[in-house]
């Protein structure tokens, strides 16, 4: 029995190309609300959009807590409307994106439905590798001991 990974490397930031072997398959299986995109801006950079049409940022949360970001929402709805149709859905959500360590949620902007998260790795400097510097010394003379026959 295969195991279907897409759900779980869909939603996940900053873990570079971990889940690129396993194939996306049923896509139609897992709830797919909202549609969103994650984009590698650059090798420390990411950005993740989400279409949220209908909604205001006063509806949506986001929030950022250890290696999880959780967007969640809910619209509000409005008494005396009667809808021939709705297409556009508006129906309450969350979302859990699982960020690797030390990704962090540097900003948020919301435009024209679009709800735009930029995040950055910033691996502090203590855990950065860095190169050690190897001295030549002189060798030192060995010089011996006088020990007392016993």
């Amino acid at each position: 029995m295969r195991y279907d990974w897409t759900p779980l490397w869909r939603s996940t930031v900053g873990f570079d190309r971990l889940f690129d072997a396993f194939d996306e398959v049923q896509k139609a299986a897992e709830d797919n609300y909202p549609l969103y995109n994650i984009e590698r801006v650059d090798q420390d950079r990411f950005r993740i959009s989400v279409a949220l049409a209908g909604f205001s940022p006063d509806e949506i949360s986001l929030t950022a807590e250890q290696n999880v970001l959780t967007l969640e929402g809910r619209k509000a709805e409005k008494e005396g409307r009667d809808f021939l149709y709705r297409g556009i859905s508006a129906r309450p959500f969350k979302r859990q994106f699982t960020l690797a360590d030390h990704v962090e949620v540097k900003s948020a902007s919301f435009e024209n439905g679009l709800l735009v998260i930029e995040l950055v790795r910033e691996i502090p400097e203590a855990m950065k590798p860095r190169k050690i510097a190897i001295g030549a010394t002189a060798p030192k003379t060995v010089g011996q001991i006088d020990a007392k026959a016993a």
